[in-house]
């Protein structure tokens, strides 16, 4: 199962990321590719975003489905293409490190199923470590942004 987990620590109370990525409207967009999302409802929602495998750039379709909501520590979310065949996972968790400074890691795996499957998966390897890295450092960039300090 390609998968990939990014870390980095910003100079700010837990409780403000907890503010951020408890809400998809403020870190869909920021997933590379983005091109749009909708809220189905509070646990639900569809994400498109343009993904470059190096030999082809592809629009994917995913539905995204929150399994849990544990604040202010963590976001867990299952994926399910729903224009490929592909299912996974990921998560966003916080840890605090001091009264002013928090541990935040992103966590996407995503797998190809079916007749494609495995050579998917081989370009996927890549792909998904890379794509779990850009989300989480630009999750971290926007809350430092709004916070006003250094990522």
């Amino acid at each position: 199962m390609p998968n990939g987990s990014h870390i980095m620590e910003l100079p700010v109370p837990i409780g403000r990321i907890w503010n951020f990525v408890s809400d998809m409207d403020k870190w869909a967009p920021l997933v590379p590719g983005y091109i749009e999302h909708e809220i189905i409802n509070d646990r639900q929602s569809t994400w498109s975003f343009k993904g470059d495998l190096g030999f082809m750039k592809k629009t994917v379709k995913l539905k995204i489905d929150i399994t849990e909501w544990i604040e202010p520590t963590k976001v867990s979310f299952n994926l399910t293409g729903l224009s490929d065949n592909f299912a996974g996972g990921g998560y966003f968790e916080a840890e605090a490190i001091g009264d002013d400074r928090t541990r935040m890691t992103g966590h996407l795996d995503i797998t190809a199923k079916g007749a494609m499957g495995p050579m998917v998966n081989a370009i996927l390897k890549n792909f998904v470590p890379k794509t779990a890295q850009e989300l989480t450092e630009a999750v971290g960039g926007k809350i430092a942004e709004i916070e006003g300090v250094q990522a």
